[in-house]
């Protein structure tokens, strides 16, 4: 970390490791090189090389992927104390709402910036369309009315010098157009029912890279219609627990009973490395399900926004967000009753998360 410093600084290294401390770090992690860490740790270091150099304004581009719960608080309550300016772009709202003053956003193509936080934002932009459209509706109706004159009187000797003059006022006006809708990600996972009550059992299940376990002895049962929930520090095996669940890793030892309905979805980190690049979206989603004809193809690929053209696009060309929703509807394709979601809601905008 300290390479972010100047060669002056080099005996200063007590900086960066109270920075990584508040970052989860131990003391016997700064020894080891940043490449035997997982990819949030690495996040993690990176943003301390940012913090490190005591900048007056912080550019955050989505800081809080991979942070977990203490990194988290952490964060915020640095960047609640940070003396500078912040300008930070997350899809945590309650993480924004905690550390910002004022909110930003590219709303029918046009930056609009007010003071609040998001629940303000949104509530503005929605009373702002709402008077647009009354005040298009009501121009509509004067229009009309005009019209209808000039159209009665405009050959009347009488009354065409009004009817001209109501004519030029009505080409002054504002050319009020009825507002497009906004697509929103608006979707249900695509279920198939297992009748048993439990769907799945695991009973002292081990897993390592090396010789040392990353974890051992794990028991427990997914009933129908649990919703389950994973929590612990980064690198404690989270993912690789939910890639054991789905074998797309051999356990060293346990055992993992099925349901003979179980029909899986796994989202995953990993997941979304292995699309493959040169595939388009709609062969991307296809693949997982051959049955599906192109149209049924093409219409969960516009549910996740790819509409027309845009779902023949190649994953290399896509955004972290895309191909995050190119996932999703890779599981759409599929019917499902048991879903892993290993950070879901990464690289996805705020509107697509509610929607999740």
């Amino acid at each position: 970390c300290m390479s972010a410093l100047g060669p002056e600084f080099k005996y200063e290294t007590y900086r960066a490791e109270k920075l990584l401390t508040g970052l989860g770090f131990s003391d016997e992690d700064f020894e080891k090189g940043p490449q035997s860490f997982s990819g949030g740790y690495q996040i993690r270091i990176n943003l301390v090389k940012t913090l490190l150099t005591e900048p007056n304004c912080l550019l955050l581009d989505e800081p809080t992927n991979y942070l977990d719960i203490v990194s988290l608080r952490w964060l915020r309550s640095f960047l609640k104390s940070f003396n500078g300016e912040v300008i930070l772009i997350t899809h945590d709202r309650s993480f924004m709402d905690s550390v910002t003053t004022h909110t930003m956003g590219v709303h029918r193509g046009k930056l609009r910036k007010i003071k609040g936080q998001t629940k303000k934002y949104y509530e503005q932009l929605e009373q702002d369309e709402i008077v647009y459209e009354q005040t298009r509706i009501n121009q509509e109706k004067k229009i009309k009315h005009m019209m209808d004159y000039v159209d009665k009187y405009r050959v009347s000797a009488r009354g065409a010098s009004q009817a001209q003059s109501r004519l030029k006022a009505i080409e002054k006006m504002q050319d009020m157009q009825q507002l497009d809708k906004i697509a929103d990600l608006d979707f249900s996972f695509n279920h198939t029912p297992c009748p048993g009550k439990q769907i799945m059992k695991v009973k002292n299940l081990s897993f390592g890279y090396t010789e040392e376990n990353l974890f051992s002895g794990v028991t427990f049962e997914v009933d129908r219609e649990d919703r389950i929930g994973i929590i612990g520090k980064n690198g404690k095996g989270k993912s690789t627990l939910l890639n054991v669940l789905s074998h797309e890793l051999k356990e060293r030892t346990g055992e993992i009973w099925e349901h003979p309905s179980l029909a899986l979805g796994h989202f995953g980190q990993t997941n979304v490395q292995r699309l493959h690049p040169e595939n388009s979206i709609t062969q991307e989603i296809q693949e997982v399900n051959t049955d599906l004809n192109i149209t049924r193809v093409k219409a969960i690929a516009g549910t996740m926004l790819f509409t027309g053209e845009d779902s023949d696009k190649k994953i290399s060309v896509l955004s972290g967000g895309e191909k995050a929703r190119v996932m999703l509807g890779k599981i759409l394709a599929q019917k499902t009753n048991l879903l892993f979601l290993d950070e879901p809601t990464n690289h996805l905008d705020m509107e697509s998360i509610d929607s999740l």
